[in-house]
């Protein structure tokens, strides 16, 4: 239970003052970065968005429309993050042993294998919704049959689609798999809903969390709301199916973390490091939409740049599930932030929103953009916020400057490798390594 009740109040729907920028739907984005990353000060959140209608396209225009997503995407070669130490690894789970048969999978490669095929109802629901797309349901069905069969393949031969089987070949399938049959963004319409709903709390958190008068106790409230924004995570079976049943509440997610200790628990040393230390440049890889987003992340990084720090929020290039965009991103702060260009009271004249370079639910640091890059060149705090960034890929990895890895443990194979309690909370801070 959390020791503060702030999170207990957040039913309340405050007005938020600041205007809101008109959303753009059933639209693709017309938007080409330049190398620089955008600040989000709201005297240019004019200049953000550029939007132009798009064209309906049948399967028989994949083609054109594959070249046409790739134009939107980052133009600029992936590179690797230069704050990686040596001996790199993305994904934390050994799926196999290197004695182990290559052309036998390993349990853990079937239990993985299982767990995707085990979402494939849930996806091909959602892409039956997807109004953007004509023919969805004939095309869900397509995308259903095809990815699993993909997978019954990877059961018979691990490597019949690619090395290594880890979960961002599982992962990248998947999405290439809806994109071929026409999906995009199968995940929209929820997206747009969440972000409203959390737009609308998004003060009173903020206000509560300013009225937590020591610093320790008030840090302590912010990591607790990361967490309990990442329970929204419609790439979780069991989340999926409690968020469409029943809906969430962010204040019940607040209520209902797991007790101290959580598996990983580095909160007192990043706590302790909280009070004697302001980070110059912070550089955060985000997660989900909604909740995730604006009630865990944004209200933690307002704190941020109150206290000096200059912050990059670096996300997802093309959607994938419900992890927000870096367009979705930009819209969303232009809705938070008022004419001056302050998030309740504090500038974000050193708010910066990144194209990552990234399309997975997970992140492969030696493939990010180029801007990203460029600005981790004086960072020296890296946070990978989630369960697919900060747990599922990098949890391990050994950073060159201060790095903070949290997220909630959401698929029972994570518990069963960390040997943790599902839906335990993980926060590993580790202090520059190497140089």
């Amino acid at each position: 239970m959390i020791r503060s009740s702030a999170c207990n109040k957040l039913f309340m729907s405050p007005t938020i003052s600041s205007p809101l920028v008109p959303c753009c739907s059933s639209i693709a984005w017309n938007f080409n970065p330049p190398p620089s990353l955008f600040s989000s000060s709201c005297s240019s959140k004019a200049n953000f968005l550029s939007c132009a209608h798009s064209k309906t396209l049948g399967i028989e225009e994949e083609e054109e429309e594959e070249a046409i997503i790739e134009k939107s995407s980052t133009s600029s070669e992936l590179v690797e993050f230069p704050l990686l130490n040596e001996e790199y690894r993305a994904c934390t789970i050994p799926w196999r042993d290197p004695s182990d048969d290559p052309s036998v999978p390993a349990p853990t490669e079937l239990s993985w294998i299982n767990l995707l095929l085990n979402t494939i109802p849930s996806y091909k629901k959602r892409a039956e919704t997807d109004s953007s797309v004509p023919d969805a349901a004939n095309r869900a069905e397509i995308f259903a049959k095809r990815y699993a069969e993909i997978l019954e393949d990877l059961k018979k031969d691990p490597a019949s689609h690619g090395v290594p089987l880890d979960i961002r070949l599982l992962c990248r399938l998947r999405e290439q798999v809806l994109r071929e049959v026409g999906f995009r963004d199968i995940f929209k319409k929820v997206k747009e809903e969440e972000n409203l709903k959390a737009i609308s709390l998004f003060e009173n958190v903020v206000r509560l969390n300013d009225a937590i008068r020591d610093e320790g106790e008030r840090l302590e409230n912010l990591v607790r709301g990361i967490f309990a924004g990442n329970v929204f995570d419609l790439g979780s079976i069991e989340l999926a199916e409690a968020f469409s049943r029943d809906g969430m509440s962010f204040s019940s997610a607040c209520e209902k973390l797991v007790a101290r200790p959580w598996i990983i628990d580095d909160l007192d040393t990043f706590k302790m490091k909280w009070r004697k230390k302001k980070w110059k440049k912070v550089i955060i890889f985000v997660d989900n939409s909604g909740a995730d987003i604006i009630l865990g992340i944004l209200p933690f990084v307002r704190e941020l740049l109150r206290r000096g720090s200059q912050v990059v929020l670096a996300a997802n290039d093309l959607p994938s599930i419900n992890d927000v965009t870096y367009l979705e991103l930009i819209e969303i702060i232009s809705k938070l932030t008022d004419e001056e260009g302050c998030l309740i009271g504090v500038s974000t004249s050193n708010l910066l929103i990144a194209n990552s370079g990234n399309d997975l639910p997970v992140i492969d640091l030696t493939r990010v953009s180029q801007e990203v890059a460029y600005h981790a060149s004086d960072a020296d705090l890296v946070i990978l916020e989630g369960m697919g960034r900060g747990i599922e890929t990098n949890l391990y990895a050994q950073l060159k400057c201060d790095s903070l890895k949290i997220g909630m443990v959401k698929h029972v194979e994570v518990a069963e490798f960390l040997g943790s309690r599902m839906y335990d909370c993980v926060i590993k801070y580790n202090e520059a390594t190497g140089s």
